[in-house]
């Protein structure tokens, strides 16, 4: 269980103010509410489960105190790349590309075709992002299947914060606010999980 609400935390943590959280903002004023939460819910749990057997994978092959040590430094690596994408990029050019993907894929499919469509963007968009990989680095030291509940649960949520904000509130998310709190979280974990290793 402990993996499970560790993976919960920092993957919802990860993913604020994120492309994909972006994307599934614009999602939700598109489409209609269940066919979103279904398409990001199928599309995460698909995510996290690959990310999750391949970071049980590596967890079974590496000594624990190794672990420990390379997860701390890859928190830390994403505080760092967090806080460059805050500081370099808006990514609103790609958040409309990742929309209009979906618009192309769904034209005429009905519920079920934009589900699909839906999941297939939202699978491509979250690959190698900073959530799969906290994920499998969560599922290497403390176990895969927790790891990928919590992970799983820890990114629908923060889909549908936005999915909710972005509907319901007329609001965007502050980007640049939430990037800045992501990226302090993730020094955070990087550093307790340093001490946590090092010091037992």
């Amino acid at each position: 269980m402990d993996a499970a609400l560790v993976a919960f935390v920092v993957v919802f943590v990860a993913e604020l103010g994120d492309k994909t959280q972006l994307v599934a903002l614009g999602l939700a004023s598109r489409y209609p509410l269940a066919v979103v939460l279904t398409g990001i819910g199928i599309a995460y749990a698909l995510t996290q489960g690959l990310a999750a057997l391949a970071g049980g994978a590596l967890g079974a092959a590496l000594p624990t105190t190794a672990l420990g040590i390379g997860a701390a430094v890859i928190f830390l690596g994403f505080a760092a790349w967090t806080l460059r994408e805050v500081l370099a990029a808006d990514d609103d050019d790609e958040v409309g590309e990742e929309l209009s993907a979906v618009d192309r894929r769904a034209m005429g499919r009905g519920a079920a075709g934009t589900v699909a469509a839906i999941v297939g963007v939202m699978v491509l968009a979250e690959i190698g992002d900073k959530s799969m990989l906290a994920t499998a680095t969560i599922a290497a030291e403390r176990g895969a299947f927790g790891a990928w509940i919590g992970a799983t649960l820890g990114i629908f949520a923060s889909g549908c914060l936005a999915v909710f904000l972005g509907r319901y509130l007329g609001t965007r998310l502050p980007e640049r606010t939430m990037g800045f709190i992501s990226a302090g979280l993730f020094a955070l974990f990087g550093v307790l999980l340093l001490a946590e290793t090092t010091l037992t």
